[in-house]
């Protein structure tokens, strides 16, 4: 009998096919205590075992290039850490095997981790993927990944980590199911460049019998268990008709009777310049500057390390907008050299913008290196504040641009309610809004994007962040100003034409989600937007302001 079960989609397409389990995580390895004399001996194999699987690490990145490298080669860093194997040393020294010391050590790492807020909590699979490579090696079993099969299937985790989802052969794995991750987890960030349909964050995905058919809706969430003949035409139709749309979609983006709506694209760095090219990306909305910091936590990038990445980018765009985010430290980024480490509530401390007025060494070399990069390109550069509360905080943040000589746009990003309820003030200082939905959501609703049980509170189609989206977008109209939004919002193709009808000016989301948004907004009238917009703030839940917006586009 066909059941229906909803988790997050995170990749767009169908994947209909047969359940296969991913490999058995490593057990936790026996207590035992070692005499004194070994403890040189086992020092020695965890060592060996830990630069084996960082060896591995770094030729799986080789072998997938792009985004993935990028990411296994941090990957290979952590196991690496310096601070950890001084951990394991210590441990072996007082009597733990290898084995144990190196689970020990990484189960103290990872409680860190897992309480350091969004950015760091999302990169506790990927430390648990280390663990488990380094201990099965020491105990000499089998990796834990990804099944052997001959046939294609729908492959079900807890998580994925980056070393399998990398190198997932999309020929036979269709889609996966993960029981945990979210939208901005690397598994569902690898899914999406590799165009692989998945689905996080369902609850008792791993109580599915091995060898059950199920369809996958990478776009909806949706899982169907034992889906109809009917179900599997409807959804095959619907991937179909996708499919098409996509590949007669091209150019900027627009609505069907021409309004404008630029696509960008949210970058990390220079590596993921080349997939926001291919997708046709109009610029760049949101260039997290932030990964350049979290290389070294103990100290700024100098302001030559800077310029270059920032050139990079800027180059790719000829005659485009790129939309650099200044440093967004402190809660879930924290970096030794500019947050505090004793705030009892990091993400309602001083983060963001706050940390940089704390420090404005940091944001005037930022900005001076800005400045430089741009120079002599035909590229509009847009730098925009996060965490701004007020008009304030606006101010000050534009008066440190103009210090610092940067030609360019000065904006602010709402990512708190008093932002959005005020938007029109923060407007007398700065020249454009940009709408961070993530935090926007979290701020709104008092509720921790990595809490499972908020869950439905962090759902972007809340009617309550959509009026927020409005207030925003209605104040930068009255003032002939723009408002964008890269959020993860932004890709969702059906939320985006509801954000176009809220008046929004720009989306900006990952590379591989903005031919599903071109060829969704293409499909509608701006007043058909603009009337599904209406319908989703009319609604009270999440659920009914999606069906309602669904409703009002497909004519029902």
């Amino acid at each position: 009998m066909e059941t229906t079960l909803r988790g997050v989609g995170v990749s767009h397409g169908v994947a209909i096919g047969q359940v296969r389990h991913m490999g058995t995580a490593v057990l936790e390895p026996p207590a035992k205590q070692i005499a004194t004399d070994e403890a040189e001996r086992e020092q020695g194999r965890a060592r060996k075992a830990v630069e084996a699987v960082a060896a591995d690490l770094m030729a799986r990145g080789n072998l997938a290039g792009g985004e993935a490298q990028a990411v296994l080669e941090a990957q290979a860093m952590m196991a690496q850490d310096p601070e950890l194997m001084a951990d394991v040393d210590r441990r072996i020294v007082v009597g733990s095997t290898a084995e144990r010391a190196v689970y020990d050590a990484f189960a103290a790492y990872r409680a860190l981790l897992a309480g350091a807020g969004e950015y760091l909590a999302g990169r506790v699979a990927d430390l648990d993927d280390v663990r488990n490579r380094i201990v099965a090696r020491l105990l000499g079993v089998p990796m834990p990944g990804v099944p052997d099969s001959d046939e294609p299937y729908v492959l079900i985790a807890r998580d994925l980590a980056p070393a399998d989802t990398a190198l997932l052969d999309p020929t036979l794995v269709l889609g996966f199911v993960t029981e945990e991750g979210g939208p901005t987890s690397h598994s569902a960030i690898l899914a999406r460049a590799l165009g692989v349909p998945a689905v996080v964050a369902l609850p008792g995905a791993g109580e599915l019998a091995e060898g059950t058919t199920i369809a996958v809706d990478g776009s909806t969430g949706e899982i169907f268990v034992e889906p109809s003949t009917e179900k599997k035409a409807e959804l095959e139709a619907a991937a179909a008709e996708r499919k098409a749309a996509l590949a007669a979609s091209s150019g900027p983006g627009a609505t069907s009777d021409g309004h404008k709506v630029p696509l960008l694209a949210n970058v990390g760095g220079p590596a993921d310049v080349p997939a926001a090219v291919e997708a046709g990306a109009e610029g760049v909305g949101l260039f997290r500057t932030e990964f350049l910091f979290l290389d070294d936590s103990k100290k700024a990038p100098s302001e030559q390390k800077q310029i270059e990445a920032y050139r990079q980018v800027l180059e790719a765009f000829p005659e485009g907008r790129v939309v650099v985010r200044v440093l967004d430290a402190g809660a879930d980024k924290p970096l030794d050299f500019l947050t505090p480490a004793d705030e009892p509530n990091p993400a309602l401390g001083v983060r963001g913008l706050r940390t940089l007025l704390d420090h404005p060494e940091v944001l005037r070399t930022q900005l001076t290196a800005l400045a430089k990069a741009a120079e002599g390109l035909p590229v509009y550069l847009e730098v925009m504040a996060p965490m701004v509360a007020d008009r304030i905080d606006a101010r000050a943040f534009a008066e440190a641009c103009r210090e610092a000589g940067l030609q360019a746009k000065f904006g602010a990003m709402v990512e708190i309610p008093s932002a959005a309820l005020r938007a029109r003030s923060i407007l007398q200082e700065v020249e454009f809004l940009s709408l961070g939905t993530n935090d926007l959501a979290q701020y709104t609703f008092a509720a921790d994007r990595q809490v499972g049980a908020v869950s439905r509170l962090q759902d972007p189609w809340q009617p309550a962040l959509l009026d927020l989206v409005a207030l925003s977008a209605e104040a930068a109209k009255a003032e002939g100003k723009s408002c964008g939004v890269c959020g993860e919002a932004a890709s969702d193709p059906l939320l985006a034409c509801v954000l176009t009808g809220l008046g929004v000016t720009s989306l900006s989301m990952g590379a591989a989600s903005i031919p599903y948004v071109r060829a969704s907004l293409a499909k509608y009238t701006l007043a058909q937007c603009e009337r599904a917009a209406a319908a989703a703030r009319a609604a009270d839940t999440a659920e009914e302001a999606r069906s309602a917006a669904q409703a009002v586009l497909s004519g029902e």
